[in-house]
């Protein structure tokens, strides 16, 4: 049976995240909890994919329209409760035409929700005739949660929540996950008498339950893997939900060949590549779509956005973003790499340097103290300690151009823009402000003055 539509639930605010935004935009391992339920909703290709949003709408929206840009947003009203926001997204899709077949309805605080798991529950929903399937888990600890209230042969009877459960029904250990699938018109007819009789004043989805029981069975199927459901509250389950899955990550890639030393201060976001036989040293933080090369050493505290390390290079105690790192190429330690930084092959940025926009060819070095930016070295260039490109004149950034087989002195600056040819020499402190053809040496002089018997003012 078609899916015919999934609906997201982001309407709530999460007060209990004590957040200025909305918790659906909150993250996990690099995505908002709205992007990663969307995606994983998305790889069931429903005909029409919804987002239910009110709590700054505004926001939401944006967010999840740069997600999917074919999303249908719903606006639910003032009148609260997953219930209503199920009865709005409804009745604005029914306005685009008949909904036939099965309708999916997803919370989107669950940030490991998993489309395997989706698959899984539309297929047991589609094979077992159900008017509708409930999503569940059992928990070693339900506090917060519905439970499920089973009669004795298994059927599902109902869905108490937390504040409306007696104590019988609090010791249940089954639990709601949010996350059901409904036969399309058994859910037209089920929310259309939706009460908040409760102790929140909600219009709750799961009373929907009640009245689709009238027009087929209820099933519930199970979550094999009790994480991919789990919810998140407040900060303390998400940093909790994000140990438990990052440990998860790391083990992953330590099966599949790479060393993670200590898998406990190792972070790993879930767009990382890493090769075979790499080595991640501890306190490192693999961010973004990094990749990284076989053979390779990260770390100790090193964090990488968006950067590419390739075969055998070794990024030590750093922070790269948006760069790539040549095969065999050393990175720090205490290096700062900004983005837009391209190194070639067995190159080096050493110690306490600083780099942005700036092209390292083969086998150059800058060792140490330096700082690189908007700039173009060539092949087998040595730049001394306590270099710099001005780049910035004020208004413009202007790029500085060095060429290949260069011996670049100490404490030298380079005022852009500016250009050197190949195997030059500069002289220790020299400014170089004009160009500089191949094969020369340059140096700027500098008159040494000594004061004899000179005594700061306040010894005089």
């Amino acid at each position: 049976m078609a899916l015919s539509a999934a609906i997201i639930l982001a309407a709530g605010e999460g007060t209990r995240m004590r957040s200025n935004k909305p918790k659906v935009l909150h993250t996990l391992a690099g995505k908002t909890f709205l992007n990663r339920v969307m995606d994983s909703v998305s790889a069931l290709d429903p005909d029409t994919l919804a987002v239910v949003v009110h709590y700054q709408a505004d926001r939401v929206t944006e967010a999840a329209r740069s997600y999917n840009e074919r999303v249908t947003i719903v606006n639910q009203d003032d009148i609260p409760g997953t219930g209503r926001a199920v009865q709005c997204a409804m009745a604005q899709l029914t306005q685009q035409g008949e909904l036939e077949g099965s309708v999916l309805i997803a919370a989107s605080d669950m940030p490991l929700l998993d489309s395997d798991t989706l698959s899984q529950l539309l297929a047991f929903h589609n094979a077992s005739g159900n008017g509708a399937t409930v999503l569940t888990t059992v928990l070693d600890d339900p506090t917060g949660y519905g439970r499920i209230i089973r009669d004795s042969e298994g059927n599902v009877l109902r869905i108490v929540e937390q504040k409306d459960a007696n104590s019988s029904e609090l010791a249940v250990h089954e639990v709601n996950t949010s996350v059901y699938v409904f036969d399309a018109a058994v859910l037209s007819k089920a929310i259309a008498d939706l009460k908040s009789d409760n102790a929140q004043g909600e219009f709750y989805l799961t009373d929907a339950l009640e009245t689709a029981k009238q027009d087929g069975a209820v099933g519930a199927f199970a979550a094999p893997d009790p994480l991919s459901v789990e919810g998140v509250n407040d900060r303390v389950q998400l940093a909790a939900l994000a140990k438990a899955h990052n440990i998860r990550v790391c083990e992953q890639w330590m099966r599949a060949g790479v060393d993670i030393l200590d898998p406990q201060t190792t972070w790993i976001e879930d767009d990382v590549e890493i090769g075979r036989d790499a080595v991640i040293l501890p306190g490192s933080f693999l961010q973004g779509h990094t990749v990284i090369g076989e053979n390779a050493v990260v770390g100790p505290y090193t964090t990488l956005i968006d950067a590419v390390v390739d075969d055998e290079a070794v990024v030590e105690r750093s922070r790269v973003q948006e760069s790539h790192i040549g095969r065999g190429t050393n990175i720090g330690p205490w290096t700062y790499l900004r983005p837009g930084n391209e190194f070639g092959e067995g190159a080096k940025a050493g110690a306490f340097v600083e780099m942005k926009k700036a092209h390292i060819g083969n086998g150059t070095k800058v060792p140490h103290l330096s700082y690189v930016g908007d700039a173009e070295l060539g092949d087998h260039t040595n730049i001394g300690g306590g270099t710099i490109t001005a780049n910035y004149d004020g208004v413009h950034k202007n790029r500085t151009k060095i060429g290949a087989g260069c011996h670049v002195g100490a404490g030298n600056l380079f005022v852009a823009p500016v250009e050197v040819g190949d195997n030059v020499t500069t002289g220790a402190g020299s400014v170089v402000r004009h160009e500089v053809p191949s094969d020369s040496m340059v140096y700027s002089e500098n008159t040494q003055h000594n004061v004899e018997g000179w005594k700061p003012a306040w010894e005089r």
